[in-house]
């Protein structure tokens, strides 16, 4: 019956170290405080913090280093550790995290509320975007992740089709940083419904020459499309570019691809025989309504 007892409790430890695998994804880090269990063994039982230099004091068998590792992992070393060190002839180990040091993740950028959040475990990109009050209207939907056990810089795509963004949320650490930048703007002048600044903000995170003059409700009917310009920033100042609006309406020339910061001027019927500055029209930019659409 004694035997039977002892075989159910190692099972019960061997099934909550591997519940703690499955779950605990996370690797522990400097400042976490550790419960560390040895079966048949109360007296080296312990609460205890990892240290700056990533190792945990064991009470035998000295330093063990678990950073960078999951609670399983750092299980596995303690065993190793008083295995090889003679203290334990099958050393049965399980460790959990009583406390992340790193609990907060920081939202900076285009969000409503930016700050630092509380999260105790994984969550969803989706998650923790609503904690912050979710993105602007102004908000790039590629978001950029930094990883703090690693520092590595993970681009995320937040797609406008919500089954796309559900399907494609990646996970949030605890202690990692979420960054929304702006989206870039292009800007529609002249002859068009809505003159104004634009977001590209769509689902491919760009917007073409026609998309845009859609955006603004479309040429006036004084407008001559066949003369549009395209005023793009350059080292040097601004470059003009003609091309034919009309024509790629017509589907007769290729769309436009644009870029942030880019103006396109569709000229009065009025000013066919004008010459236009390209720096007059770009200083207009600055005085022009930003549509959020």
């Amino acid at each position: 019956m004694k035997r039977l007892s002892s075989a159910l409790i190692v099972l019960t430890l061997l099934g909550a170290s591997a519940a703690a695998q499955t779950k605990e994804s996370l690797q522990i880090g400097p400042g976490d405080l550790l419960h560390i269990q040895v079966y048949e063994n109360p007296d080296l039982e312990q609460h205890a913090r990892v240290s700056d230099s990533g190792v945990v004091p064991m009470i035998l068998g000295g330093n063990v280093t678990v950073s960078g590792e999951t609670p399983a992992e750092a299980a596995k070393s303690i065993e190793e550790n008083l295995l090889g060190k003679h203290i334990l002839l099958n050393p049965q180990v399980l460790v959990t995290v009583d406390e992340y040091a790193t609990q907060k993740v920081s939202v900076m950028g285009e969000v409503r509320a930016p700050g630092a959040y509380a999260i105790n475990t994984p969550r969803s990109v989706l998650d923790v975007l609503t904690l912050a009050g979710g993105i602007t209207d102004l908000a790039d939907r590629k978001v950029l992740i930094e990883r703090h056990d690693s520092s590595e810089k993970v681009l995320y795509f937040l797609s406008n089709t919500p089954e796309v963004a559900v399907d494609t949320a990646m996970k949030v650490n605890p202690g990692d940083a979420i960054i929304v930048p702006k989206a870039g703007l292009v800007f529609a002048l002249g002859d068009v419904s809505r003159p104004g600044g634009y977001t590209m903000t769509n689902n491919e995170g760009n917007l073409t020459a026609l998309e845009l003059v859609a955006r603004a409700g479309g040429t006036n009917h004084t407008a001559v499309a066949s003369r549009a310009i395209l005023i793009r920033k350059s080292q040097g100042g601004y470059v003009k570019q003609p091309f034919s609006l009309d024509k790629m309406q017509k589907g007769k020339v290729a769309d436009l691809p644009l870029q942030p910061d880019d103006i396109v001027f569709v000229p009065f019927s009025y000013m066919k025989n004008f010459a236009v500055s390209g720096s007059g029209i770009a200083a207009s930019v600055a005085s022009a309504a930003v549509y959020r659409f």
